[in-house]
């Protein structure tokens, strides 16, 4: 841990829970709280904090440089939070969030299982 924290400038402690395939993209800058929880295939930029509680992330969760996770918050699978959005309310799976106070600005919709492409 002391490696990270002063060649990389970030503070991940030992004990946070981090699913397989998860990656960090600069590596800078990153805070974790040490109670967050993040899923498989979370990809996170530089200069994230996610702090201020247990935040739960999901997985295949892509989260932009400069956010902010902070709370008792939980991140559904398959989400995206924009560059510099402050998330302080759960985010639902398979939407994209930006700004402050992070609000929802795309739902992500699976062509594969609408009734259009099943049926035909």
């Amino acid at each position: 841990m002391l490696f990270i924290r002063f060649v990389f400038v970030s503070y991940i402690p030992y004990n946070v829970e981090i699913g397989p395939g998860v990656s960090f993209g600069h590596k800078i800058g990153i805070v974790i709280n040490p109670s967050a929880k993040i899923g498989a295939r979370v990809k996170i930029r530089h200069f994230v904090g996610i702090a201020g509680g247990p935040v739960t992330i999901g997985d295949d969760v892509e989260i932009g440089a400069g956010a902010r996770l902070m709370g008792r918050i939980t991140i559904g699978n398959g989400a995206k939070i924009g560059a510099n959005a402050c998330v302080v309310k759960d985010v639902p799976p398979n939407v994209t969030v930006v700004g402050v106070p992070a609000r929802i600005v795309r739902w992500h919709t699976d062509a594969r299982s609408t009734p259009e492409v099943a049926e035909g």
